[in-house]
Parts: structure tokens; C-alpha cells; sequence
């Protein structure tokens, strides 16, 4: 798969996957808990930078999403290969560093490891949230292209905070559609791998579109994907997303990496990009050409 494909094209998607999720993120981040009609009421359509929120944020700071990416993919180059030992000492480490958000069933599971280092929680049908999807993009970028390798490690890093079917399978489709993204594949090829999540899956059926944006999974991705498959542009993937509100920072952290890997760095507005944390962007950048190096796929090339 990776020997037909360019090798700076790879890494030019897979730096846009990943400063796609922090710019989806910040921007986000803004209108979080916010309800669509509120968003339109304050902002008309709501499509800049400019921090605040209920997290009083700086313009450009990024929340738990990318944090938590940026914990697994520091794990992987410090481990130099994978470990989930490492990747719970740095979810610890994080915690500890009073963050200014973490999800409730995230910091159960992260306390579980803390407390008795158990890094994996019991199956939970209450955890089906979107907080292991959120920081699949360093997942899928160390196991590029390797199909059965991206399946190991996202549901490992996903069963430290959720052990839940719905989460597990979501972890999975974001990162086989990252994969299939970053090597260059067609919008109708990643439509095809969203339908079989939804043939496995009935509840995550996005058509007809219910308008959700919540925590829960299903909501999350329906709207990453009705979002995703409509825009013509980076920008109006992500847009349109954080334009749903609720958990907005969250859906578009998700929908960011999805549309930064079918775009490229091309697609990215220079705008957002100029107004977002400069060391976050310069550590994504390097951690990126380091993930890609260590990955099958970076050996091959």
C-alpha cells in the first residue's frame, strides 16, 4: 500500500491530521456546551479563533484533545516503540499538572492506573464516551499502514480510560479512515469504511442527520461524519462541526484530523494557523516526523 504513494505527501497529511485535531480543537473549544441556535444568536456563523469559552481560554490553546494525543505520541518517541505503561505515566503526569480539562471517565481511568496501576478498566456500558477516539491521531500515524496494528494499539490506549464496545469500534473506523486519508485514498473509499462501522454498528447511522453533538460516541462521530463527507474545504468540515456546539472542542478536534488528513497542509485556512500555541505546533511537528520514521509505513520509505 505505502510503496505506491509519495513519501512527503504521507508526512505532509499526517502533520495536517494532526495540527488538523489541534486547530479543531481551539476553535472548538469556543462554543463548547453551547446550543446551535446560541452559536448563531452570538456569532451568526462562528468561524474564528478567539479563545474564551466556558474554559476562559487564550486564543490558539488547545484542551484535553490534543493534550492527551500529545501524552501518547511523547510516550511513543520516549519509549521508542509501544507502551502502555509509558503512555499512563504520561496521562498521570498530566493529570497531576491540574489541566484545565479532563473528562470525568478520563480521569477515572487515568486515577485507576494512579492508584493501582491497572492499566486497563473493566468493560463499562457507561463508558461510551469520546475520550479514546479523541487521541487516536499518534495511534494511527506509528501504525501506518499496518491495519492489525492500528487495531492493537487503539483499542489498548483506548481500554486505560474506556473499555466500551461502541468506543473500541470508533477508535478503530477514525483510525483506518486516518490511514486510508494520509496514503491519499478518495472521499467515496473513507464513505465506504464510515458504512461498514455503521453496517457493524446500526446505532452510529448518520443519515438522516439527528443534530447531536454530545460526549457520548455515537453523537460525536454522526457529526464528525455528516460534517465531513458535506464540506469542500478544511474549513467548512470543521465549520460546519463546531457549529453544532456541545461538545464542540471535541468533534472538532475529531473532524480536524479527518479533514487535515484528506486536505494536506494546503487545505489549512493560514489564518488559524497563525493564531494557534506556536511550541504546540512546532512539538506536533516534530513528534509527526518522528511517529512517521518509527512506523512501518517510514521504514518502508
Amino acid at each position: 500500500m505505502f510503496n505506491q504513494y509519495n513519501p512527503a505527501e504521507i508526512r505532509n497529511r499526517a502533520a495536517a491530521a494532526f495540527i488538523g485535531m489541534a486547530i479543531g480543537d481551539a476553535l472548538g473549544a469556543t462554543v463548547e456546551f453551547m446550543t446551535a441556535p446560541e452559536i448563531a444568536a452570538k456569532y451568526g456563523t462562528f468561524k474564528d479563533i478567539i479563545g474564551g469559552g466556558w474554559l476562559r481560554l487564550k486564543p490558539g490553546q488547545v484542551t484535553d484533545d490534543t493534550e492527551m494525543a500529545l501524552c501518547i505520541a511523547r510516550a511513543i518517541i520516549e519509549s521508542q516503540g509501544w507502551s502502555v505503561e509509558a503512555i499512563s505515566r504520561n496521562f498521570a503526569a498530566w493529570l497531576k499538572s491540574r489541566p484545565v480539562d479532563c473528562g470525568d471517565t478520563c480521569r477515572k481511568g487515568i486515577r485507576a492506573f494512579m492508584l493501582h496501576g491497572t492499566t486497563e478498566v473493566p468493560p463499562n456500558e457507561w463508558d461510551a464516551g469520546n475520550g479514546a477516539a479523541m487521541r487516536i491521531i499518534p495511534v494511527a500515524l506509528f501504525s501506518l499502514p499496518d491495519g492489525e496494528l492500528l487495531k492493537k494499539y487503539a483499542v489498548e490506549q483506548a481500554h486505560i480510560t474506556h473499555n466500551n464496545p461502541l468506543s473500541d469500534a470508533a477508535c478503530i473506523c477514525l483510525g483506518e479512515m486516518l490511514h486510508l486519508a494520509i496514503c491519499g485514498a478518495s472521499r467515496n473509499r473513507l464513505r465506504r469504511q464510515a458504512d461498514g462501522l455503521v453496517a457493524r454498528f446500526p446505532t452510529f447511522n448518520f443519515e438522516p442527520y439527528r443534530g447531536l453533538a454530545t460526549g457520548y460516541v455515537v453523537d460525536t462521530l454522526q457529526t464528525v461524519f455528516h460534517w465531513f463527507f458535506r464540506g469542500k474545504s478544511f474549513e467548512e468540515c470543521v465549520v460546519g462541526t463546531v457549529n453544532q456546539g456541545a461538545d464542540a472542542d471535541t468533534t472538532g478536534a475529531i473532524c480536524g484530523m479527518l479533514a487535515g488528513a484528506y486536505f494536506g497542509m494546503e487545505g489549512i485556512p493560514p489564518r488559524w494557523l497563525k493564531k494557534m500555541d506556536k511550541k504546540v505546533i512546532t512539538e506536533i511537528n516534530v513528534l509527526t516526523e518522528r511517529l512517521i520514521s518509527a512506523s512501518p509505513a517510514g521504514r518502508l520509505g
